[in-house]
């Protein structure tokens, strides 16, 4: 009778620890439990349906500065797979993947199913059983080997258990893992827009400025990046950083807190003021509400002078002091009351998860039970949006996978 390895989650994670494993000990009988109907579903919906594989990033001690929990977890495991190995296993079965500007990855294809008809492919090719709507409730350590619970009742047995269920919400969802004898970081949202509700800025929605720069009042984050106004609030990439930066103070405060923005991040008050003098010269008859200098939209720097009190029949040679100065501020430090946050699309992320002192980072075993691994978001690591999570995600299910092929083949 063969060692059977059963993986539990259908993810990106547990999918590809599963074909890896299959793969390379054909002996081995693999099996994958899904609670849903649906494998791969963050995969699917990446990217807007693009897929975002990972990031075009080769040093692992620069990829590793991605992470906002699970860092220094990382960057060893990085040490056996890493980026150029994910690029490589992608290309050797016909999957060519793009990098744009921002170092965001992509399937030349720019359809996420190309990515799921690989993994699927493998699956299929080695053999790896399938089973959806198997909810695991109970792991229990046996005579040299594991047993699992499912929700209806039904009993499993193996060799290997691989945990890849990816980030629970709620604190009581890690039960069955605790009775194993972890540890888990309380779970917080990740990823996440910020709401500012009654804000006039939302009437802007749609208005994205391509550098802004983004402070949360009172703490050492901030962030420079693209920033899109929405219906809601703000978001965009520099959003969505401070978000997985601030995960758990931002939690801890529920969700109110002050932004200072900087829609014009090359310029300081004091070089901005400058900047505004030459104008009163350069452009001493034309009004100020016309082409702005800074290259912000048109929209964004009408609704700023408006609430710089600055009227549409201005022209820069009139342009009193304080309503500069006052234009000056918005533009350099405008403040913004933030209260609640809005789950970004289907790229939701989990901060928290399993203790990652627990865990190894070399083989993704587990430190109290051998033989148990643990892969994907189910650990307390969460990278910053840019194909940060996918790439943990290849690389802990690839690790977990030879671990267990160099413990079948002893």
């Amino acid at each position: 009778m063969g060692k059977r390895l059963i993986v539990i989650g259908g993810g990106a994670a547990g999918i590809f620890c599963a074909v890896n494993a299959a793969r390379r000990a054909p002996g081995l009988n693999v099996l994958v439990l899904e609670k849903t109907g649906k494998l791969l579903s963050k995969v699917k919906v990446s990217g807007g349906g693009r897929c975002n594989v990972t990031h075009a990033c080769f040093d692992i001690g620069e990829m590793a500065k991605r992470y906002p929990r699970g860092g220094h977890f990382v960057r060893k495991a990085f040490h056996r797979w890493f980026t150029t190995d994910t690029i490589e296993w992608f290309r050797e079965r016909g999957v060519m993947l793009k990098a744009e500007e921002d170092g965001r990855m992509f399937p030349v294809s720019d359809d996420s199913q190309t990515i799921i008809d690989c993994l699927m492919k493998e699956v299929n090719g080695y053999g790896v059983e399938i089973r959806m709507h198997a909810e695991v409730v109970e792991v229990a350590t046996g005579e040299g080997g594991f047993r699992l619970g499912l929700k209806d009742g039904r009993m499993l047995e193996a060799d290997y258990v691989v945990v890849a269920c990816g980030g629970y919400p709620k604190p009581e969802m890690f039960e069955w893992i605790r009775k194993l004898g972890h540890s888990v970081e309380q779970p917080v949202p990740s990823l996440f827009t910020f709401n500012m509700p009654g804000d006039p800025i939302t009437r802007l929605m749609g208005v994205s400025v391509p550098e802004a720069q983004v402070k949360i009042v009172g703490t050492k984050l901030l962030e420079k990046g693209p920033l899109l106004i929405t219906h809601w609030g703000m978001s965009g990439p520099v959003v969505l950083r401070l978000s997985a930066w601030g995960a758990r103070d931002l939690s801890a405060g529920g969700y109110k807190f002050q932004i200072r923005v900087n829609w014009i991040p090359e310029y300081t008050e004091h070089s901005a003021r400058e900047r505004m003098q030459e104008m009163r010269y350069e452009r001493a008859g034309q009004m100020v509400g016309g082409k702005n200098p800074f290259g912000l939209p048109q929209r964004l720097w009408e609704y700023i002078l408006s609430v710089a009190g600055i009227g549409e029949g201005v022209r820069w040679a009139d342009l009193p002091s304080k309503e500069q100065n006052k234009l000056v501020s918005l533009l350099c430090a405008g403040d913004f009351a933030v209260a609640g946050k809005t789950t970004f699309k289907e790229e939701f992320v989990t901060a928290g998860g399993v203790r990652l002192s627990e865990v190894d980072p070399s083989s993704f075993q587990s430190r109290k039970a051998p033989g148990l691994f643990f892969a994907g978001e189910t650990l307390d690591v969460d990278g910053i949006t840019g194909g940060f999570n996918f790439q943990h995600a290849w690389t802990s299910g690839w690790v977990a996978a030879d671990t267990v092929v160099g413990l079948v083949s002893q």
